[in-house]
């Protein structure tokens, strides 16, 4: 289930979709998804598909999760990252390895403490969780060189646009029941640009707190 062999499978899935980055592909063959999911689940942790984590949440594919990190890591490294929606974890810790620093905030307080578990069992160091609605974003702790949202808006929240850092790029789904994958890089205070990427399927994002 959890063999090197398994996993270079997964990324050799990855790569016939397209990933190209090598750090991203290390770090996906390095990072033990079946810690994110139900024991009930685990066998199907190395396959590239979503899986539910609890509170209608899920974890998203790999192929996603490669996909959206490469995007926003497409221009060089990063030094400070804000994602929306820390659910399971998995995306979180994918960022960890690749950024200096990993904000990331979360609507649902049991899915957060377990994430936090997660990341204190893999010795990640430089993320900082907040529970918090997700769409307000972090705004004291930014602006972000880059801002990855895992759950899908109906329109882009203006408030995760001016955390942004003038270069900066975020990477969100957009839509209802017709989402899309979106790259907005912020070119000066007030222009941004849109490049409509592919279509995906997320959870809805959310206002208010859970506890």
């Amino acid at each position: 289930m959890t063999s090197q062999r398994t996993r270079s499978r997964l990324v050799q899935r990855l790569q016939d979709q397209g990933i190209t980055d090598p750090q991203v592909l290390d770090v996906m063959a390095s990072t033990p998804r079946h810690i994110f999911i139900d024991e009930a689940l685990s066998h199907r942790a190395y396959e590239d598909t979503a899986l539910p984590i609890g509170f209608n949440q899920t974890i998203s594919q790999p192929y996603i999760v490669a996909k959206m990190t490469e995007l926003l890591l497409a221009e060089g490294p990063m030094k400070k990252v804000l994602e929306v929606g820390t659910g399971s974890g998995y995306q979180t810790t994918v960022l960890a390895q690749l950024v200096d620093q990993v904000y990331s905030v979360e609507r649902i307080r049991p899915l957060q403490e377990k994430a936090r578990k997660r990341l204190q069992l893999l010795s990640l160091r430089n993320v900082h969780l907040r529970h918090t609605d997700g769409g307000m974003g972090w705004a004291e702790r930014g602006p972000f060189d880059g801002i990855l949202v895992t759950a899908a808006p109906e329109q882009v929240p203006p408030e995760l646009l001016q955390q942004l850092a003038i270069g900066g790029r975020l990477v969100i789904p957009v839509g209802g029941r017709q989402q899309e994958l979106k790259l907005v890089i912020r070119q000066s205070e007030m222009e941004f640009t849109t490049e409509v990427l592919e279509a995906v399927k997320f959870v809805p994002l959310l206002s208010g707190t859970v506890r």
